[in-house]
C-alpha cells in the first residue's frame, strides 16, 4: 500500500494545511499551531500564547516613550555653539540638541530590557506583553538588537518609523518591519 497520489489542486504547503489531526491551528496561523507544553515554551502552557493585541501595544509604546524621554532629558538639553556667520560678519549662536545621546539611551532601553527582561519593556510589562521569537520562546539578544537597529535605523528616516508601525495593521501575525527583520512577534504574557 502505498500514499494516494498527490491532488495538484490540493494545499501546496504546511502554511496552506487545514487544521486537523497533527496540524493544530494556533495563535500563528496553522503553520505555527500549538506546540506541546514543555522547555520550547517555558511559562506558557501548552503551545505559544496569543498575539498581542494593537492598541495595548500602542499605549505600551507611548508610555515606553514617555519613559525614555524621562530617562534621556539630561542629554536633550539645548546648548549653543557660538560660530562666525560669514555673511553677516558677527559671531552667532546656533542651537544645538544632544540627540544623539538621547538616541543611544532610547536603544540601551528598548535593547537591554527585551533581551535581559524576558522580552519586556516596563511598558509591555504594564499592558501584559512580551517579545518572542516566531515560535514563541524568549527572545535571544542578538536578536533584540537587531530588532531594535532596524527599528531605530527606521525612525531617524523621515516617515519610515510611521510606515514601519503600519505594518503592524496589515500583517497577520502583527509584525512591524522590525519584528519582521529580527524574526519576533509581541505576544500575550
Amino acid at each position: 500500500m502505498g500514499s494516494p497520489p498527490s491532488d495538484s489542486s490540493g494545499p501546496s504547503s504546511w502554511s496552506d494545511q487545514p487544521p486537523g489531526p497533527g496540524r493544530p491551528a494556533g495563535p500563528y496561523g496553522p503553520r505555527h499551531g500549538a506546540g506541546p507544553p514543555g522547555p520550547e515554551y517555558p511559562g506558557y502552557g501548552a503551545g505559544p500564547p496569543r498575539l498581542g493585541g494593537r492598541w495595548r501595544r500602542l499605549f505600551a509604546g507611548i508610555l515606553d516613550i514617555v519613559i525614555v524621554g524621562i530617562i534621556s532629558s539630561p542629554f536633550t538639553y539645548e546648548s549653543f555653539n557660538t560660530v562666525w556667520d560669514t555673511r553677516k560678519g558677527v559671531f552667532v549662536q546656533i542651537p544645538v540638541q544632544h540627540t544623539l545621546l538621547a538616541s543611544v539611551v532610547g536603544f540601551l532601553y528598548y535593547w537591554l530590557l527585551t533581551a535581559f527582561w524576558d522580552g519586556r519593556t516596563v511598558g509591555k510589562k504594564l499592558f501584559g506583553l512580551r517579545v518572542t521569537d516566531i515560535s514563541g520562546r524568549r527572545v535571544g539578544v542578538g536578536q533584540a538588537a537587531i530588532r531594535e537597529l532596524v527599528a531605530w535605523v527606521l525612525y531617524a528616516t523621515c516617515c519610515l518609523g510611521w510606515i514601519n508601525l503600519a505594518f503592524i495593521l496589515f500583517t497577520g501575525r502583527k509584525q512591524a518591519i522590525h519584528d519582521m527583520a529580527a524574526k519576533t512577534v509581541v505576544v500575550d504574557s
